[in-house]
């Protein structure tokens, strides 16, 4: 398999892990894991992967195809592209923000989905809401629990009076199967009570009440669309960078496509899990936060277009750094950032960026070696 397929193909499997972590709305289960210290440890985990392999690996390429141009200030040039790529990032996040709180504005409901004052990073949801999720999560799960012991219960207590009505009457008569029909109906109703929520949907948390959409549910749907959209703008660097560090190395790009995909998986969950809970729907919450790692693919499409023609080392220097530039600004201004507000008192986020770079410095050592 040529190197331009395998990138494709890391790209692509690293751009559909977030339909992994939006998977997780077809399990209460799986979403009362999602929890803080989850999240705060795969993005910075994640975070430690990127910026070490952005400033180890990529933007070396960067300086060396400059070298290889006889260059002499090759140096000089890689840090001018590398902030060209932290500015085209940065100028990107304020366009992306600013449509946000032009959208929340007028829907009046910012302080339903954001901190006052502060940009959501690459997951707009509040570390209230994430806790809000797991508790209604667990609640839903004890829900189902009690639901399954009652009905074992209903139908082990009606075939234990069935087996005394025969012992004691024989065969069953006419008004007896009549009664049997009733039970049936009964239980049919009493199904259907459990599998009634707050939405109309099999939800299993709810008091089988049909609710108006309020503006509560219409944050929710903000803040995951929101997220969606930041993810969105992201990955396309991200897809670009794992696909040309795959041709060049693809040892490396494996490697840096793992570490996009494990913070991806949790920034699916942040896109799906509010639609879910807003809308009810758990298809429709999949399908956005799948949709939200969809422009990594086009970045490897552009990273194939553009090395498949024939281009001078400055250009492929230029793009390397440049690259190398839009991974540490998306780390330092989105993951670690979001990590850390799941994460107030350091617990967990540290210590997982310490191990993404140890992870990524252990597999260039292997790779050399």
């Amino acid at each position: 398999m040529s190197p331009e397929v395998t990138g494709f193909l890391l790209v692509l499997a690293a751009g559909l892990s977030t339909g992994v972590g939006s998977g997780f709305v077809f399990s209460n289960k799986l979403i009362s894991l999602a929890s803080r210290p989850f999240l705060a440890g795969s993005l910075g985990f994640s975070a430690g992967v990127m910026v070490y392999v952005s400033f180890a690996e990529i933007l070396q390429k960067g300086v060396g195809a400059f070298e290889t141009a006889s260059e002499q200030y090759a140096i000089i040039y890689a840090t001018l592209s590398f902030f060209l790529g932290v500015v085209f990032m940065v100028a990107c996040d304020k366009a992306v923000h600013t449509l946000e709180h032009a959208s929340y504005q007028r829907g009046g409901e910012a302080k339903l989905v954001m901190e006052e004052g502060k940009d959501g990073g690459c997951c707009e949801v509040k570390p209230a809401a994430v806790d809000e999720w797991v508790a209604r999560a667990n609640k839903e799960l004890a829900n189902e629990v009690n639901h399954e012991s009652e009905t074992e219960a209903f139908f082990c207590g009606k075939s234990k009076s069935n087996l005394t009505g025969l012992r004691s009457r024989g065969s069953p008569t006419r008004g007896d199967r009549n009664n049997g029909d009733d039970e049936e109906v009964a239980i049919e109703e009493a199904s259907i009570q459990v599998a009634t929520s707050p939405k109309g949907k099999v939800l299993g948390g709810g008091e089988g009440q049909s609710l108006k959409v309020s503006s509560h549910d219409r944050a929710l749907v903000r803040m995951g669309l929101a997220t969606a959209l930041s993810i969105a703008i992201h990955n396309f660097p991200e897809g670009l960078a794992t696909y040309i560090a795959t041709v060049d190395d693809p040892a490396v790009g494996l490697t840096l496509a793992v570490a996009i995909a494990i913070h991806n998986i949790p920034e699916g969950l942040c896109v799906s899990i509010p639609i879910y809970y807003a809308t009810g729907d758990r298809k429709k919450a999949f399908l956005w936060g799948l949709l939200s790692g969809i422009t990594e693919p086009i970045g490897a499409l552009f990273g194939w277009a553009v090395l498949s023609n024939s281009m001078s080392e400055v250009a492929y220097g230029i793009m390397f750094s440049a690259v190398a530039g839009m991974m540490v600004i998306i780390t330092m201004k989105e993951l670690i950032p979001t990590a850390h507000r799941y994460d107030s008192k350091d617990a967990v986020v540290t210590n997982a960026f310490i191990a993404g770079m140890g992870v990524m410095a252990l597999s260039l050592c292997l790779f050399v070696v």
